[in-house]
């Protein structure tokens, strides 16, 4: 069977909290909220003298060496395999189906019709307020 009374025992402790409060914490949140924080003078922004630019040579592009062309040896000569015969595939004989006696006529049948749906009377509807008045 599964766990069914858990909230049963979440609500003594709910009592305990409720009455170890009191209103010492309530005051003392009021306090913080209402106390200010002193005021910091301000200081005096530091100017800093501007960086040198650094001024560097124009770079040359690398020069790569060449390599030299490189010769693969030659492979050697594969004689060509041969198509192996294979032997001719049997026939599969396949038996015949019996012939099926014709379907038996079947009367049509009269297509149904849907009943009519009886339209309700244009009635005016009643308005709630007296200042306004439907045509």
């Amino acid at each position: 069977m599964t766990h069914h009374h858990g909230p049963s025992t979440l609500f003594p402790l709910l009592l305990v909290t409720l009455f170890l409060m009191n209103g010492k914490e309530i005051l003392a949140s009021r306090y913080l909220l209402e106390t200010t924080l002193p005021t910091l003078p301000e200081l005096p922004k530091v100017e800093l003298p501007p960086l040198p630019k650094a001024e560097l040579p124009p770079l040359q592009e690398p020069k790569l060496p060449t390599l030299p062309k490189t010769e693969l040896p030659k492979l050697p000569d594969v004689p060509a395999l041969e198509k192996p015969e294979l032997p001719p595939l049997p026939k599969l004989e396949t038996p015949k189906l019996p012939e099926l006696p014709p379907l038996p006529h079947l009367p049509e049948l009269p297509k149904p019709t849907l009943p009519t749906i009886p339209t309700l009377p244009n009635m005016p509807f009643p308005s709630l307020s007296p200042s306004r008045s439907t045509p």
